[in-house]
C-alpha cells in the first residue's frame, strides 16, 4: 500500500503504478477490495454463527437469493441477478445446497427451478437474527445514514455497468 499525493490530497492505493492515470479511481478500487474481503469474511462468519459451518461465499449469496420473496428461481435468473458470468459455479453451488437439504429443485419443461426448503428458510432466519444483532444494530438507522447507504448502493450498481463495459472492451483486445 502506498500514498500517492496530488495537488490537494493524499490517495491511499495498493498499486501506485495504476494510480498515475486516475488516483481517485485507484483509491476507490482499493476501498472496494478491502470492503469486499471484509464483507465475504462477515457473511461466512455470520452463516457459521447461524449453524452452517462449511458454506462458501457463493453458497451464502445464492441461498439468500433463492429465499428472496419465496419464489422459484432458474439458474439463469440467479446468475443474472448476482451478476455471475460463470453459470457452472452457480450450478455447483445449487447442487451443494440441494444435497444439504436447504434448496429443492424441480424440472418444469426444459427448465430447472430452485426453491428454498423449510430447513433453508430456517437457516436464513437464523442468519438474519445474527446479522441484526451483530451488524444492523451497529448502525444508527437515521434518515441521513439510510439515504447515504442508498446513494452508495445506487453508485455501486451504476459503477458495475462501467466495469462490465470495460471488461467487454478488454475482451476484444
Amino acid at each position: 500500500m502506498s500514498k500517492e499525493k496530488d495537488e490537494n490530497s493524499i490517495h491511499i492505493v495498493t498499486s501506485a503504478h495504476l494510480a498515475t492515470s486516475f488516483p481517485e479511481l485507484s483509491e476507490f478500487e482499493f476501498g472496494l477490495i478491502i470492503a469486499s474481503n471484509a464483507f465475504e469474511r462477515w457473511i461466512i462468519r455470520c452463516m457459521n454463527a447461524a449453524g452452517a459451518k462449511d458454506m462458501a461465499v457463493l453458497d451464502i449469496l445464492i441461498i439468500h437469493h433463492v429465499a428472496h420473496r419465496g419464489t422459484e428461481k432458474r439458474l439463469a435468473d440467479i446468475s443474472f441477478i448476482l451478476n455471475i458470468e460463470d453459470t457452472h459455479t452457480v450450478s455447483y453451488s445449487l447442487k451443494k445446497l440441494v444435497a444439504a437439504g436447504l434448496v429443492v429443485n424441480q424440472k418444469k419443461g426444459k427448465e430447472m427451478f430452485y426453491a428454498i426448503t423449510d430447513k433453508g428458510a430456517e437457516l436464513c432466519k437464523r442468519y438474519k437474527e445474527f446479522r441484526d444483532g451483530c451488524l444492523v444494530n451497529s448502525f444508527t438507522k437515521s434518515e441521513d445514514e439510510a439515504a447515504h447507504l442508498a446513494d452508495m448502493a445506487k453508485f455501486l450498481r451504476n459503477l458495475s455497468g462501467r466495469y462490465d463495459q470495460a471488461s467487454r472492451a478488454a475482451s476484444s483486445y
